[in-house]
């Protein structure tokens, strides 16, 4: 048998191979530049791919290792060789990716049969059996009948420490004195140091840094088990508390680190999560640390995975609120006096990362409120991020983060500067006044917030929980609007013209 692997499906368990498989392997290069991708995230991609290929043939596995501008170029090479081979893959889980490969392949003359991809915790048959023909579908309900299926932190029939959720004491900020722990590092070995030379010369336009010392990633599977166990060891008992903090100058805190080795198959979410339980059950790590982190992979990773399979390809396209603008010239430069929107765009410049709460509350909600397009955010997280791939962006980012659709969540994620206030230090040193609504030095979330929620009055009053903030709504008088849409036109003409 010959075993086609994805650069996102490096597991050893993959289809599982049987010793005496064939495997082949197709580095393609010309995707690189349909997205200016991170360089970090191209790197990440192929030096994984080109160790795990070694790590195959050490283990006495045949690989075929072809690099090549496409798919169809590199399967040219192959068919050219091997005529008529019957391949197997584990179906992608980005839409219609199986579908289009298995013509390629057809095409020249082979076949391919697409088998159930196993890098995830729950099948589609599972989902589908839970949601029956629901066409909007709610995480914590998906969350707990996993956790009861599986026994993922469970006692029995109970949840682990008596509650499902330990939201309430995930929110606090660290003290002043308070630093996070190191960032594992792992120093590039010939092989990476030859894809940072290749991925700086062959993609010169890629949005970025891939400064020597910025790459921290895990590329093999021995360094995946080693931040795995970095994690566990050392940042777990504080990703509780702080995992929705924000703190100027730190980019990781104490969050694992774990999802782009994870999303590429080196490591799988199954061991993370015992990982995480295995120290609860020792005394090592408190429940709510534990917990939040289990949501991460078993509710959100899983759900996000099967609400994008079950609602594209209309997912893709969906803008239930027509947000028509731009991305504000902030997310491409970096340069705004916004001292959050700085940061947060800084992180996944210099890391191609940023944690969940920056995606969310700072990017996420700042492009919603000033009116973006929902796929030109969708494409700046899919070429940003290091763990990005079109079906981890297009629910977070179209559904969650733009509420483009009610497919996943009930209302928007949408504040104004008091969330993020609340949450980091970044407004202490923040040249726009957080207290301030209207006036030149006003924090731009501020205004674009209230405008938002009258703008979209019709859709958005009477959705889930959003009554108290009509209410809020319903107390402003005619000047104070018009104060308000002064500022918030100011503030976007100000992101057209990067002056922010």
């Amino acid at each position: 048998m010959t075993v086609w692997i994805l650069g996102d499906q490096l597991s050893h368990e993959s289809v599982p191979l049987q010793h005496d498989d064939h495997v082949l392997m197709i580095e393609a290069h010309a995707f690189g530049e349909r997205l200016p991708y991170h360089p970090q995230k191209l790197v990440l991609v192929f030096a994984a791919m080109r160790h795990f290929r070694d790590e195959l043939r050490e283990r006495g596995y045949e690989v075929t290792y072809i690099e090549a501008e496409t798919f169809g170029e590199g399967l040219d090479q192959f068919y050219d060789a091997a005529p008529g081979t019957d391949l197997v893959l584990m179906d992608p889980p980005s839409h219609g990716a199986g579908e289009r490969l298995r013509e390629l392949v057809a095409e020249r003359g082979g076949s391919l049969t697409l088998v159930e991809n196993d890098l995830f915790l729950t099948t589609p048959d599972e989902f589908d059996a839970w949601a029956g023909d629901a066409d909007t579908y709610r995480q914590e309900n998906w969350y707990r009948h996993v956790r009861r299926e599986t026994g993922i932190l469970m006692d029995g029939n109970d949840p682990a420490g008596g509650e499902w959720n330990y939201d309430d004491e995930n929110r606090e900020t660290p003290p002043d004195d308070w630093s996070p722990p190191e960032v594992p590092r792992f120093e590039p070995d010939e092989v990476t140091r030859e894809v940072i030379a290749f991925v700086r010369e062959r993609y010169p336009d890629a949005w970025g840094s891939i400064a020597d010392d910025s790459f921290v990633w895990p590329v093999t599977r021995g360094q995946a088990v080693a931040a795995l166990d970095h994690f566990v060891d050392v940042r777990l008992t504080q990703f509780g508390a702080y995992q929705d903090a924000m703190v100027e100058g730190e980019w990781a805190l104490c969050h694992s680190l774990l999802s782009a080795a994870i999303n590429l198959g080196i490591l799988g979410p199954r061991e993370v999560v015992d990982a995480v339980e295995d120290a609860y059950r020792r005394g090592d790590a408190p429940i709510n640390s534990v917990e939040g982190f289990v949501r991460q992979v078993v509710g959100w990773r899983e759900f996000m995975r099967h609400v994008y399979r079950r609602s594209m390809p209309e997912l893709a396209r969906a803008n239930q609120l027509d947000q028509t603008e731009s991305l504000p010239e902030a997310y491409w430069s970096g340069e705004t006096d916004m001292n959050c929107l700085s940061e947060a765009v800084g992180h996944v410049y210099d890391h191609g990362y940023a944690h969940h709460i920056e995606r969310l509350m700072v990017l996420a909600n700042f492009a919603l409120i000033y009116g973006v397009d929902p796929q030109e955010l969708d494409r700046w997280f899919h070429f940003g991020f290091v763990d990005a791939y079109d079906w981890v962006t297009t629910p977070n980012v179209v559904g969650m983060g733009s509420f483009a659709t009610d497919v996943l969540s009930s209302k928007p994620y949408a504040s104004s500067g008091n969330y993020v206030n609340k949450m980091s230090d970044y407004c202490a040193d923040c040249e726009y006044a957080v207290s301030k609504t209207t006036g030149e030095n006003a924090c731009p979330f501020n205004a674009l917030y209230w405008d938002f929620l009258k703008e979209h009055e019709s859709v958005l009053r009477g959705t889930g929980r959003m009554g108290l903030m009509y209410s809020h709504v319903d107390r402003k008088g005619d000047e104070e609007w018009d104060a308000i849409r002064a500022r918030a036109a100011a503030v976007r003409q100000m992101g057209r013209d990067g002056t922010l």
